[in-house]
């Protein structure tokens, strides 16, 4: 009787809640919902009621979009009709492995004309491995008065006389962020463009432009915009030059530099130096293409409040480094190149007692002969080190079970764990055993994993143990690994919230395609390339789920019953309109 007493009390409380919550004045309830910025939680919102469905609808400002076709752009403005600010993703990740063929899609600007009619209220594009044409971005210029920040990250198409429409037509810009894209950097007069009475900038970053740049229209630009917070210049920048960028910019919070190798004399060394010192509020380094050492000390002034130092374009010595992370006692985040070696890993550990983040990558991933690069050693190191660390990528020639074992109990806490080794299919090098044990170490001791990658000679015997242990998994990546079909399968009925699964040149058929079923429709995207995928697995696939989109990708010559390169996700808008004669819709 009392149970039954406090079920119905509890019931009551609920619909009371449920009535006084759609209660709320349309403008509270808006209010309220605009402090809410999780994506996730937003959607949880949208799914209580009606009411506040459409509160979440109108309050909506920004929106990510993780696939350009999971939805239409025509979709999307029905939805959201007062967005600003859109970040979205085009072709697979994969992609950056040469695996997607030129010409695949994912081209913005049938967004951008929607856009312009529904969003001219449009004011922030974050684009990621997007098509881009120079007559988009004049489109974007033109279409948007109110437009205030262009990323382009990882994106192809255009050229450097897209970017002189941004700057010479959009009056309000705060960001352009210009970061590792396929450009046709035709000369750097674009920089010229802004006009003399624009002063709004605070984001600039064309590091990865390949040719000089007007450097006079540069210091000007940097002279008249008082909000700039970060600069991030190409190569071309010389020291001297960027001594006098500092001088009209010691507010800088971000700094990407140029190459650090030309001659200075003694009082240009001094000046540059000085210059450092008065960046009282930089918390960001990068750039130092082609370091030199002598010229590295004029760093050390700015070092002590670094949170993040990217020196993925410097190919630093272990001494160097050790000699710079000295001054850097608050350091969260750093990326080098492997050219430190084991020493200078040593180093990372000895003084970065805050680190959370390291990401090592290959000088020369290519070239098995060479003789530096990192082990297992310097891995250890750092973790004995940096207990707070929970985020790796991690390129090298050899490493073992144990290793890896210990690296995780002494940071459990990894939320990202990216271990490439660049040999494929190749074993623990002392024992000569398949890395299984290393990555049921990883799952095992780290509860808390949402991605991992894993390399190296593995069995199924590494999938029974990420399908048994990872429960927070969201993103696996795996190449040259598996035995048979059974690891895919432990993968996708052991692992409730993956999302996205990235597999290459791995022995998995269709009995491994057929076991994702039921999962597929919540999952953003599957990738297979070069597996034992057939036509006839993918047409079934396509005919079970036919609210998935099953794309497959097959050169010319090929074998018509196998599927080269198969691309699986959901959308709302179904098969895609722009799909080019090698991309066959199933």
């Amino acid at each position: 009787m009392m149970c039954k007493s406090k079920k119905k009390k509890d019931s009551k409380h609920e619909t009371n809640f449920m009535n006084s919550s759609s209660a709320f004045p349309d403008e509270v309830l808006e209010r309220v919902l605009s402090m809410v910025k999780s994506r996730k939680d937003r959607s949880s919102v949208s799914l209580v009621c009606k009411e506040w469905y459409n509160a979440e609808r109108w309050s909506r400002k920004n929106v990510f979009i993780g696939n350009c076709y999971s939805v239409t752009p025509e979709i999307l403005t029905r939805r959201f009709p007062n967005i600003r600010s859109v970040t979205l993703k085009g072709k697979p990740r994969f992609s950056d492995f040469n695996l997607v063929p030129a010409n695949w899609g994912a081209d913005i600007h049938p967004w951008l004309v929607v856009f312009a009619e529904k969003y001219p209220f449009l004011e922030e594009l974050k684009l990621k491995r997007m098509f881009v044409t120079d007559e988009s971005l004049e489109f974007l210029a033109f279409s948007f008065p109110n437009f205030k920040a262009l990323s382009l990250l990882s994106c192809d198409g255009f050229s450097t006389d897209g970017l002189a429409a941004v700057a010479t037509y959009c009056k309000n810009l705060t960001e352009l962020d210009i970061q590792e894209n396929g450009i046709d950097d035709k000369n750097g007069n674009w920089l010229s463009c802004f006009p003399e009475s624009f002063t709004s900038l605070e984001v600039l970053n064309f590091a990865n432009l390949n040719n000089d740049v007007n450097f006079d229209a540069l210091e000007k630009l940097v002279g008249r915009c008082k909000s700039l917070k970060t600069l991030k210049v190409n190569k071309s920048i010389t020291l001297e030059q960027l001594q006098r960028l500092l001088v009209r910019a010691p507010q800088l919070c971000e700094l990407g530099t140029g190459s650090f190798s030309q001659e200075l004399t003694c009082q240009q060394h001094s000046e540059l130096k000085r210059a450092f010192n008065n960046c009282k509020s930089l918390h960001t380094l990068s750039g130092l293409w082609v370091a030199s050492t002598q010229y590295l000390e004029v760093l050390y002034p700015a070092c002590t409040n670094l949170t993040f130092l990217n020196f993925s374009y410097a190919p630093l010595d272990s001494e160097d480094l050790s000699k710079l992370l000295v001054h850097c006692p608050n350091l969260r985040r750093l990326w080098v190149v492997d050219t430190v070696e084991d020493k200078g890993l040593e180093a990372v550990g000895t003084y970065c007692p805050l680190l959370e983040e390291l990401r090592v990558f290959p000088a020369d991933p290519f070239d098995e002969g060479v003789a530096h690069g990192v082990t297992e050693s310097g891995f250890i190191a750092v973790s004995e080190g940096c207990r707070k660390l929970h985020y790796v990528l991690y390129f090298c020639r050899q490493m073992t079970n144990a290793a890896v074992a210990t690296v995780v109990q002494n940071c459990p806490d990894f939320t990202h764990f990216r271990l490439c080794i660049m040999t494929p299919g190749q074993p623990d090098y002392l024992t000569d055993e398949p890395m299984d044990e290393a990555f049921g170490a990883v799952v095992k001791n780290c509860t808390k994993l949402q991605r991992l990658a894993v390399s190296g000679s593995l069995t199924d015997l590494t999938f029974e143990y990420i399908g048994r242990h990872a429960k927070n998994l969201e993103t696996l990546s795996v190449a040259f690994a598996g035995s048979s079909d059974w690891g895919m399968q432990c993968v996708l009925y052991g692992c409730p919230k993956l999302r996205k699964l990235e597999i290459r040149d791995s022995p998995f058929g269709n009995a491994a395609l057929f076991s994702g079923l039921g999962k597929y429709e919540s999952m953003r995207s599957l990738w297979m390339s070069d597996c034992k995928v057939t036509m006839n697995g993918c047409r079934f696939v396509a005919q079970e789920r036919p609210r998935l989109n099953v794309e497959v990708i097959n050169e010319e010559g090929g074998d018509d019953s196998r599927a080269e390169r198969v691309y699986i996700y959901r959308s709302v808008a179904g098969p895609r309109r722009d799909a080019p004669p090698f991309v066959l819709t199933l």
